[in-house]
Order: C-alpha cells, then structure tokens, then sequence
C-alpha cells in the first residue's frame, strides 16, 4: 500500500519535471482524496510529489477587479482571509462549510478543484462567479476547466498555480449536507459579476453545471422569487441511497432560493 518513492519539490517547475517523468506519479497537497485512496488500496502511484514546499503556490492578492487564490492556500484560510471577506463574502462563508475542521485546515482549494469531485463546494463558486483557473502554463476559464466526474481539461502532469476570481456585485450560496459526510448533497452557488448573474450547481450531478433558466431569470428580477417556479430536470442527476435524482432536482430550486437570500 505504501510501496512508493516521496518526492518534495520546492518549486513548480521541480513538480511538473517528476510528474511528466512517470504518468503513474501522483501529486498531493492536502491529501484529503489519495490518502483515503493509498489506504483502501484503490490507488498505487509510483511515486508521490507532495506539493507543500512550494511557496509560490499560496497566499492570496488582489489584482485589478479580481482576487487571485494560490492552489495551496486551504479552505480555513480562505474563509477567514481579510481580502476574502471583504471582497468576496460569500466565498468565504462558503469555505467555512467544507467538511470538518481538520479537512479546512488541511484541504486546500488547488486540490479540489483539479480533484472535481461531483459534491466539492468550489467547483460550483468557480463556475458562478466566472473565475480562471491558472497552471503552470495556461490559463482555463470555469467553464472549459470541468468535463465529468473527476474529470478536468488538466494534463496528467499539469498543475493548477492559482484561481483568479472576478469581484461581483453580490454573490450567494446554499447547499444541504449529508449528515454523516458533510458532502454536499446539492449546493447552488448565485453571482451578479461582471460577466452578469451566473449561477453554479454541485453535488446534484456527476459534475458541477451552470443552470440557465435560473441565470436568464435572476437577471430579470435579482429575487428568491424569481427562481422558485423554476423546476430542474432530474434527467441525468445523481441517485444514491442519500438521495433520489427527483429529490436533488427539488434541492436546486430550494438552494438556489436561500442562495439568492444569502447574497442579499
């Protein structure tokens, strides 16, 4: 189970040379997924490159009209960074909901977003609020970055540097959590930026997704109402013991409404 080469690299360039070296390398920075993973046995890298070296991966900044996420910077630190808050409160509150305080102060939002799993809290905020996701050679807006579930436009040996997120006008989320989990069931993440009202959908699908009947409707009437009479199609959401795809699409309308309410 733990039959592998460790590898800590202290810049980005380091990082990519060992993962382009071997395509069964891993990286970790969190840990919270191939951790799990080593220790199930669903998971045997050759070798694992831990990303916590690299100093240029954290911190955050604002640049311009954005605020400028480094992939190692953890959920705890987001949700309570000044810039954040200040900027951008909705993704700050949104970060002091993910899992447990051990997993916010180890988890980190590089890591999950390259990770996409379908019930990860930033997929979704990264969707509504139009951000970019930046690598170690390009930049990938929201929209082209998630393909399925677990599945980004990454390469195996690509890594994400930094999340560059537009400051909105207000910006909102909600989402039902799993008891036992904390995983989300369905969350709906809302933003007016500038690129218009966007709306965000995790935890309800395979992969995070952007509802346009809500957008075209939020733009008319910036209200809870506006969304409540909206029904999302269960087609081709998730159905598990925890939920049914009937029962997810109800959530959607239910958390958009108290998405919108949060962002006021």
């Amino acid at each position: 189970m733990y039959d592998f080469e460790y590898h800590k690299p202290s810049s980005v360039a380091d990082a990519v040379k060992l993962l382009a070296a071997d395509p069964e390398a891993k990286a970790i920075s969190g840990g919270m997924t191939l951790l799990p993973a080593l220790k199930h046995r669903l998971n045997k890298p050759t070798y694992v490159v831990d990303l916590s070296g690299i100093a240029e991966l954290r911190g955050v900044r604002k640049e311009g009209d954005n605020i400028v996420i480094g992939a190692l910077t953890k959920h705890y630190e987001i949700a309570t960074h000044p810039q954040i808050l200040a900027a951008i409160p909705a993704l700050a509150r949104m970060a002091a909901t993910i899992g447990d305080t051990q997993v916010r102060n180890r988890g980190t939002i590089g890591g999950s977003l390259a990770n996409n799993d379908p019930a990860a809290d930033y997929p979704a905020a990264a969707l509504a609020l139009g951000a970019t996701i930046v690598t170690d050679r390009r930049s990938i807006p929201a929209d082209d970055f998630f393909l399925g579930m677990f599945t980004t436009a990454l390469e195996p040996d690509e890594l994400v540097t930094g999340i560059s997120f537009p400051i909105p006008e207000k910006a909102g989320y909600a989402k039902l959590r799993n008891p036992a989990s904390r995983y989300s069931m369905t969350g709906v993440f809302v933003a007016k930026g500038p690129s218009g009202v966007r709306v965000g959908v995790n935890g309800a699908a395979p992969c995070a997704f952007r509802q346009g009947e809500m957008e075209t409707a939020l733009t008319a009437n910036w209200s809870p109402d506006a969304v409540a009479g909206i029904k999302q199609s269960p087609d081709e959401l998730n159905s598990d013991i925890h939920g049914s795809a009937e029962y997810r699409a109800n959530l959607v309308a239910v958390m958009a409404k108290r998405a919108v309410a949060d962002a006021g």
